[in-house]
């Protein structure tokens, strides 16, 4: 049975942020539309290298359990994306989910992934 990598443990926390660039403003308001279209836990938007955006929510299923950056990273991949420029999850957590950080850095292993509140206030920024 092949070895799978295993997603990391912890729950990075992000640090402080200074203000956003415009594009990733656009970010925060695709996710806060994501989370709130369906009044999900968390909603996440990415950014991949020819600057399309993908947004998703969290999905809990009996049968799947995606958070919404993992939905966001798997949009992007399905879309043909290759790398992601930046992205953002917008929840009530004040630390990123281990999964979907993994997810953001099997295509970028220094994009900024910036945490939000549920009223678009950025929390902070994991840039590891």
């Amino acid at each position: 049975m092949p070895d799978t990598p295993a997603a990391p443990a912890g729950r990075p926390t992000p640090t402080a942020s200074g203000a956003l660039s415009a594009e990733d403003g656009k970010l925060v308001v695709l996710a806060r539309g994501a989370r709130a279209r369906v009044g999900a836990v968390e909603g996440a938007a990415v950014r991949d290298q020819d600057g399309r955006t993908y947004a998703a929510a969290s999905v809990a299923l009996p049968s799947l359990t995606l958070t919404a950056l993992q939905l966001a990273v798997a949009s992007a991949v399905a879309a043909g994306a290759s790398r992601l420029e930046a992205a953002v999850v917008v929840t009530e957590a004040s630390t990123l989910d281990g999964a979907g950080h993994a997810a953001v850095r099997d295509l970028a292993a220094d994009a900024p992934v910036h945490l939000a509140a549920p009223d678009g206030t950025v929390l902070g920024t994991v840039t590891q």
